[in-house]
């Protein structure tokens, strides 16, 4: 019998001790919702949309976005489109991310933050870029977005950067 309740109580102590807390997305609030923005870069000058909203009651945060980039006299419309999973590590904070895009890339991230921003950085990976994207806050309504390359980590080089205006 005495055997039976030390199991049982290991076993609850190590269920609360793995259970995970409660997501801490207060550093995130500027950024729910749905937004729209213009931009510049590699892929030409674009407009777009993106939204960040709580899935799985509230233990995720996803991140839809769509890009376009009208035809030119030197390239084809360009159409992007993606999803980004941000999820807490053990401790319940919200420091990685996982993206899939409709040209087959996928990005693990790990998330840091800075003053009015957040930062995502890519996973350093032999022969692989590692990818920045910053969200900073401008103003109550406004965001800019801004997403770099590097081939050693250190020197980024801009690929698009826009700024975006909440609309919900």
């Amino acid at each position: 019998m005495k055997l039976g309740l030390i199991a049982v109580f290991i076993l609850l102590l190590s269920t609360a001790a793995f259970a995970q807390q409660s997501t801490g997305w207060d550093k995130w609030k500027w950024l729910m919702g749905e937004w729209h923005g213009e931009g510049d870069g590699k892929p030409g000058q674009g407009s777009g949309t993106f939204s960040f909203k709580p899935d799985l009651s509230e233990k995720i945060l996803v991140r839809k976005s769509h890009s376009e980039y009208p035809a030119t006299a030197n390239k084809p419309e360009i159409i992007h489109d993606d999803l980004m999973i941000i999820y807490p590590d053990y401790s319940g904070a919200p420091s990685k991310a996982i993206y899939f895009d409709n040209e087959g890339h996928t990005i693990n991230y790990s998330i840091s933050y800075t003053g009015n921003s957040i930062v995502m950085t890519s996973d350093k990976i032999a022969n692989v870029p590692v990818f920045r994207l910053t969200y900073s806050l401008l103003d109550d309504g406004s965001v800019n977005t801004k997403f770099e390359i590097s081939q050693d980590g250190t020197t980024f080089t801009t690929y698009v950067e826009g700024k975006s205006k909440k609309v919900d």
